[in-house]
This record gives C-alpha cells, structure tokens and sequence, in this order.
C-alpha cells in the first residue's frame, strides 16, 4: 500500500505553534511517521510505503529511512499528490488529508482518504 500523506494539512491539524517553524513542523512528523513503521495506519504491513508530501517553507524537509519525502517545487501539495498517484498508483493508495477538495480529486483517481487522527503517531 501507498500511503501519502498531507504535510501541510497535518502538520496544521494540531494548533501546536507549527506556523512559527514550518520546516520543524514538517520534520517532526516525518519522524513520527518513521517511529511508527509499517504500524502507521490501522492494518499497516512491511511492505508498505510511506511518502510525506511537503510544499512552502517545508521544502527542505528531507527523506529519512522509512518515509520518503516529495517536495512540490512550486506548486501546491495537493497538486503534486493527485500528480503522484497518477504516476505510481496501483489502485491501493490511502491519503492522509482533511482536506475536502483534495478528498474529491484522490478518491475520483481511486485512492482511499482517512484523516489525520487515522495516524497511530506520537507528537
């Protein structure tokens, strides 16, 4: 399974004082997400992949093993991940948004949505 997540959306679903330092922000969950493993969603297995979408000042998030990090150079998260899984979806792909326009434009490419609070991560 491909699972994408919405740096953006999720990082801004916890009013944690992200705005302040959205690079960090984004880091941190990219760390998150590795700690958690193949065990980052309900029903996660090994063979699953994880692909943090960052955009804006998070840009200079880097991948870490466990989580590769797409970086949309200028041009929207959600842009870059309906351009994603048009390229590498297999129609077993879950994205992690709250983002209801997103929702739509995924779910019409056949991937599965869930929500931020779906992730089994600590912050």
């Amino acid at each position: 399974m491909l699972i994408v997540v919405d740096g953006a959306n999720v990082v801004g679903s916890v009013p944690d004082g992200w705005w302040r330092d959205r690079a960090g922000a984004a880091a941190r969950l990219r760390d998150a997400l590795a700690a958690a493993g193949p065990g980052v969603l309900a029903g996660g297995t090994d063979g699953d992949e994880v692909v943090l979408v960052v955009e804006g000042a998070a840009r200079s998030v880097r991948a870490v093993p466990g989580v590769r990090v797409v970086a949309a150079d200028n041009r929207s998260g959600d842009d870059e991940i309906v351009d994603l899984l048009r390229r590498e979806g297999t129609g077993d792909e879950v994205v992690v948004t709250a983002d209801r326009g997103l929702r739509d434009r995924v779910t019409a490419l056949g991937a599965r949505v869930v929500g931020p609070s779906a992730l089994r991560i600590r912050r």
